[in-house]
């Protein structure tokens, strides 16, 4: 039973019983008496002049209803009770946690019970009261209850035993007086009184309780203290008022490589700036220590420099002020550690985050960094900046016919390269596959800016050998200027990239600077990818067809089907434009397996001896479906598969492994003609002819007219790809004549089919039926 009372003593919710001392003799309360009596310690001067002020007032106010001499011997019992009160209670230990509190208890009962008898006394030494003199005397009697509520809150029974005998005297009184409602009121606010002082005991309890908690748990942390700074790798260290080391621990002393009796007294600066000490030269986390301490601030978690033994090492700090029970500050208390590893393992995490690892180059996140910084610094220098991006031409071949080991060994070598062109307020990086960029500070003008990229293309365009492979690739550069052309990081990137992409439509291996003109290219470009992802479905595209003929005789031998796009909004557009935009946006295959789809179909109004020949990119051959659409092309108009001609262009070598080479083995094995368009022009290998049996070379314009020119050259050129062909058992096919004397020319050096406005425009299919029904009409026309 005893456990159990003790138990309930502990937690939240006391018997009121117990309180109020109501419970067995032998109930064990632990130290609940003394935990209720420690409110009244030092108390006893204040219950004193309270007790003999209101027992002046109410023997002043006695004397208008009672006789002097009983209102005096009144006030003289009331001065010797209060008198020998305070002696009875000032020679007791009272709340004192280390006696049972037991005695002191009961004493106070009985000099309540006392004291209630006292002020009872006073509504009966009136006689027939007035109404008016037992309101004075009640007011006066509730004043004291009153504040022995607040003085001894924390105990209940004193309470009630005052209260109680007091109000119920007064009550009496009312009642005589002819007042029974303000009796009945004065006993309700005496209930309420006694079960407000029963509940403020109870939380004075528990607070004590929690108090006496808190300060076990305090006194278990520094006993853990204690242990962890005689068993872990960190340590404790401690100061006083003046900031210096005091309780110099064997850890700390050891870590800093002193003695613990060296660094007792000796300033905590002076302690972790070592030599830096005498010149006043310390790192900014120490000053800022010191501000901390200065302002007597906590602080976590620090990162400091220290050297030890001549090595630098990094510490990490943390502390608080140590204040006394009045609020005294004594100085500081705090922990620290070596990080001087883990700040290592930062730093490299904070490089790889920062740096490419292929190439060593600040990444994208860096250059972002370094163009805010150069912005800023021409904002408030009014200055220029300039960036300059950067993307290699010709890359992805590499990448596809010698694989991304080979790929990578490149960029290292061009970003090395760039590297060592990079001079003061230069910061170059890669941000990302094989595009690079370059922030300039300080820059005096755009020609600057240009220069320096047309030196990038020249160092850059130069050969590069990689592992026993000679390879050449070229960079386009697009540039803006900050922050004329953008004051903001995000907008002068945007520009300059939209720079580089004008470089990149030009052909590449240029420099084009920003101009405001490119948005409205940008947006025209958006517009008009947009309205091509809708063209197929409203039906704007339409085939027109070029005829192709012998040069021996002008003799009509095919047509060269080219699309043609006529849309609501942008009217007719060339080829040249929405072409290489169908191939970004992905949209070249279903364009193109129209354009086949249509081409066959239309060929089959045609007379059996004619073929048509059909462009296809390189994003289709990348597609492995794309045979079984030719098939089904083919199947579905009727078209004998030797009268069809897939033209390609030797860049669809040059963007696949090797795939695209084993499509067009299928197709040629289907019996269908294989054209390879504009050889001479891009990069030419006598591979290609080895490797793939194509039936037909065809010649650029661009030679044919310097051919009718008398170029050497392009004579020499037409020539030499004309005996490549005959010995290989292929025709040629020779682009652009456009005059007499450039048929001529072609018919002489030995061209074998000729194709140009000399015979034809293209034209739509309802003209090409027009010409079978006249069949002389290419000869009327050439003559």
């Amino acid at each position: 039973m005893k456990s159990l009372l003790t138990d309930q003593i502990f937690a939240d919710d006391i018997p009121a019983r117990t309180l109020l001392g109501l419970g067995p003799r032998d109930e064990d309360v632990g130290d609940l008496r003394q935990l209720q009596l420690a409110p009244l310690r030092g108390k006893g001067s204040l219950r004193l002049w309270m007790g003999l002020g209101m027992a002046l007032v109410a023997a002043l106010t006695m004397v208008l209803r009672v006789p002097v001499a009983i209102a005096g011997a009144w006030f003289a019992v009331a001065l010797l009770f209060s008198l020998w009160s305070y002696r009875a209670f000032a020679s007791l230990a009272i709340g004192e946690l280390k006696l049972s509190g037991l005695p002191e208890y009961r004493l106070c009962h009985r000099h309540a019970f006392y004291s209630a008898m006292l002020w009872s006394s006073t509504f009966w030494l009136q006689g027939v009261p007035t109404l008016d003199h037992v309101l004075s005397i009640w007011t006066i009697a509730l004043l004291m209850m009153l504040t022995l509520a607040m003085i001894a809150h924390s105990m209940p029974m004193i309470c009630i035993l005052y209260i109680a005998p007091v109000s119920l005297s007064a009550a009496v009184a009312l009642v005589r007086a002819g007042a029974p409602q303000l009796a009945a009121v004065a006993l309700v606010a005496a209930l309420l009184l006694c079960t407000s002082c029963i509940r403020f005991a109870k939380t004075h309890v528990r607070f004590r309780r929690a108090e006496e908690t808190l300060h076990e748990k305090n006194e278990t942390v520094s006993l853990l203290l204690r242990e962890f700074e005689e068993t872990s790798a960190d340590w404790l260290w401690q100061t006083d008022n003046a900031r210096r080391l005091v309780h110099v621990s064997p850890r700390l002393a050891y870590a800093l490589g002193a003695s613990a009796e060296g660094l007792e007294g000796v300033p905590l600066l002076q302690a972790l700036s070592g030599d830096a000490w005498e010149t006043g030269q310390f790192p900014r986390s120490l000053h800022d220590i010191a501000e901390r301490m200065k302002r007597r601030e906590s602080f976590s978690n620090l990162i400091v420099p220290v050297t030890i033994g001549g090595k630098p090492r990094w510490w990490e700090l943390s502390a608080s002020p140590r204040l006394d029970e009045t609020g005294k500050f004594l100085g500081f208390r705090g922990v620290g550690s070596d990080v001087t590893e883990q700040r290592a393992s930062a730093e490299q995490i904070a490089k790889m985050a920062r740096f490419d690892n292929l190439t060593g180059l600040p990444n994208r996140l860096h250059l972002n960094e370094e163009l805010a910084r150069a912005l800023k610094h021409a904002n408030d220098a009014k200055s220029r900046c300039a960036l300059l991006m950067i993307d290699l031409d010709r890359f992805k071949a590499v990448n596809d016919t010698l694989g991304h080991p080979v790929g990578d060994k490149l960029l290292a070598q061009v970003a090395a390269r760039l590297k060592s062109m990079m001079d003061r307020g230069m910061t170059c990086g890669r941000l990302g596959g094989d595009e690079f960029a370059v922030v300039l500070q300080d820059v005096p003008s755009a020609l600057d800016a240009e220069d320096l990229a047309q030196r990038i293309i020249a160092a850059v365009s130069r050969p590069y050998v990689v592992d026993n492979h000679q390879l050449f690739v070229g960079a386009s550069i697009g540039f803006a200027i900050g922050p004329q052309d953008g004051a903001t990081v995000e907008t002068l990137t945007r520009n300059a990239d939209l720079a580089l992409y004008k470089s990149k439509d030009k052909g590449g291996n240029l420099v084009a600077a920003y101009v405001a003109s490119l948005h409205a290219q940008a947006e025209e470009r958006r517009v008009m990818e947009q309205e091509l992802r809708g063209a197929l479905d409203r039906g704007e595209f339409e085939m027109y067809y070029q005829p192709v003929v012998t040069a021996a005789d002008g003799t009509l031998n095919g047509f060269e089907g080219l699309i043609r796009w006529n849309n609501q909004k942008l009217g007719n557009v060339s080829p040249g434009r929405f072409i290489p935009l169908a191939e970004d946006s992905r949209l070249i295959s279903p364009i193109g397996e129209w354009v086949l789809r249509t081409a066959c179909h239309e060929a089959m109004r045609w007379p059996s001896n004619l073929k048509v020949a059909v462009n296809v990119s390189a994003e289709q051959l990348t597609d492995p479906a794309f045979a079984s659409v030719v098939v089904s092309a083919l199947a579905q108009s009727g078209l004998p598969p030797e009268r069809l001609e897939i033209e390609v262009t030797e860049s669809v070598f040059l963007r696949d492994g090797g795939g695209a080479a084993q499509l067009l083995d299928q197709l040629i094995s289907l019996g269908i003609r294989l054209s390879l368009d504009d050889f001479g022009t891009g990069y030419s290998s006598l591979g290609y002819l080895r490797k793939t049996q194509f039936s037909t070379i065809k010649v650029d314009r661009s030679f044919v007219v310097g051919a009718a020119k008398g170029s050497i050259e392009s004579i020499a050129i037409i020539r030499a790809v004309v005996a490549l062909a005959d010995s290989l058992g292929m025709s040629t096919t020779a682009e652009g004549a456009e005059t007499e004397v450039e048929v001529d020319t072609l018919r002489a050096l030995g061209c074998s089919n000729i194709q140009g406005y000399y015979y034809g425009r293209p034209m739509p299919a309802s003209d090409v039926l027009t010409l079978f029904r006249r069949p002389d009409s290419l000869d009327t026309e050439a003559a």
